[in-house]
């Protein structure tokens, strides 16, 4: 069960994770990057960011490079919530494949 605060910081973190992001990709053209949902602990120390990438050949490439980078967005975000969070969270990224799930879905009804 998630409490109204952890629900706000996780909204607060999905904003701003999405703004960085699209700061990014602005610079590799054709490349799409956008924050499904967020998920904070109970205790607001991890933050698990759910991303979708477009195209999605390019996911496996433009995740890598996000890992890579953590550190980097994570001290970007922390400059931009530093007067909403005292400590911001160890960021943690997964590929949300729930779009291409969709898809396959939507492909396999179609075929009848």
């Amino acid at each position: 069960m998630e409490t109204t605060r952890q629900a706000k910081i996780c909204r607060l973190l999905q904003k701003e994770l999405s703004e960085i992001f699209r700061l990014q990709t602005a610079k590799t053209h054709g490349t799409i990057v956008s924050v499904s949902t967020v998920r904070v602990s109970p205790d607001l120390s991890i933050a698990k960011a759910y991303l979708s990438v477009f195209p999605s050949e390019k996911a496996q490439e433009v995740m890598e490079s996000i890992k890579q980078s953590a550190k980097t967005i994570r001290y970007e975000l922390a400059q931009k919530v530093r007067f909403q969070l005292r400590k911001t969270p160890e960021l943690q990224f997964y590929l949300d494949d729930s779009l291409d799930y969709l898809e396959n879905i939507d492909h396999l009804l179609g075929q009848e």
